[in-house]
């Protein structure tokens, strides 16, 4: 009877084994329960281990999502923008290089209201309000996302979209040249950045933004994990051939406990074979810190109308780029793969998906 117990136990484990070869995870925006247990159930089935679910940072839909998630087994993120806020004290927003606050100029669309990340009333704000967060029971992780600068370049796939040839720094985009960043930076380095022709030339200058956002980040992970929890972020691809100049994330010295890279092919004008490569370049960048990479795979709803469509945040992975972004992204080491979004799998996605991580 132990030896077909024992048996049994090792064929369940190989069947396990074999159908969550690749963690799979979500973002999805949050939704009422019932819709969120039956999209919870219906992910599952397809691999899925654990979901982000964007809720800001109402800690009532926050607390109702993971604690569905927590009862189906899933580890659940609050996947919350950061630096990305409307509504606070227009102090506490960045200043472009034409004096313009973000609070009432943002750049490229009007959301794009971003918070100063040297502003001490920005970090106390958000070092509370996540403690907040962590401190709900089944919450497992913050992911913390926007958590960057304004895009001071755009992916090139999106330059189209909004008219500009982007083949340098433009002020209208390039934060932040507050007074108190100013007058930070000339301490430290001896320079007015206010004086300089192309502050673009000045690596002291960019550094000392991503030095900003480190500095943040590693602060809100501190008060995270003395809750008891862990902290993810969505970053940009990279982070030096993407993240560094065009968002100002330095995130392979942010002290997380896993890194979800937005490794969105299209965006950046590139095949579905780009995943596998970029995805190399951030599991290298993190490799002494052993923190896991969960490369994010954009995926094309229309799909079969994908040559019509210009704007890439339409677009996306066919079902038949599918098994090559995921094989790329796992020989590459990640440790899984996010979807943005499951609701735009199609059938077909599923299909080609379903085989891909087995």
């Amino acid at each position: 009877m132990m030896k077909k117990f024992l048996a049994l136990v090792a064929l369940l484990t190989v069947v396990h084994t074999a159908a969550a070869k690749v963690p799979v995870y979500v973002w999805q925006e949050w939704k009422p329960s019932k819709t969120l247990k039956e999209n919870f159930r219906e992910w599952k089935r397809h691999g899925v281990v654990g979901v982000c679910v964007n809720a800001g940072m109402d800690k009532g839909k926050i607390a109702e999502a993971a604690k569905i998630a927590r009862k189906q087994g899933l580890e659940y993120h609050a996947w919350i923008p950061t630096m990305v806020q409307g509504g606070l004290d227009s102090a506490w927003y960045t200043v472009n290089r034409l004096g313009q606050s973000a609070y009432d100029h943002p750049a490229y669309v009007p959301y794009y209201k971003t918070l100063d990340p040297r502003n001490p009333n920005v970090r106390r704000y958000l070092i509370d309000k996540f403690s907040e967060i962590a401190r709900i029971p089944e919450v497992d992780y913050i992911q913390l996302d926007y958590i960057r600068y304004a895009d001071v370049i755009l992916s090139k796939g999106l330059w189209d979209k909004y008219g500009l040839v982007m083949n340098g720094e433009y002020a209208a985009a390039d934060y932040c040249y507050c007074d108190d960043c100013v007058e930070a930076f000339k301490e430290k380095t001896g320079i007015n950045i206010r004086k300089v022709t192309d502050p673009s030339k000045i690596k002291e200058w960019a550094q000392f933004r991503c030095d900003a956002i480190t500095d943040l980040v590693n602060a809100i992970v501190e008060a995270v994990h003395k809750e008891g929890k862990k902290v993810s972020a969505d970053v940009f691809p990279g982070p030096y051939s993407h993240a560094v100049w065009m968002v100002r994330q330095e995130w392979n010295k942010w002290n997380l406990d896993a890194v979800f890279p937005m490794n969105y092919n299209d965006f950046y004008m590139e095949p579905a074979s780009w995943v596998g490569k970029v995805t190399e370049e951030e599991v290298k960048a993190v490799a002494n810190r052993r923190t896991p990479i969960y490369s994010g795979l954009f995926i094309c709803h229309d799909w079969r109308n994908k040559a019509s469509v210009v704007d890439p945040e339409n677009s996306g992975l066919l079902p038949s780029e599918i098994s090559e972004a995921v094989s790329g992204a796992m020989k590459a080491g990640a440790k899984g793969v996010c979807l943005f979004t499951p609701f735009s799998m199609t059938e077909e996605h599923w299909k080609a998906f379903d085989a891909a991580i087995k």
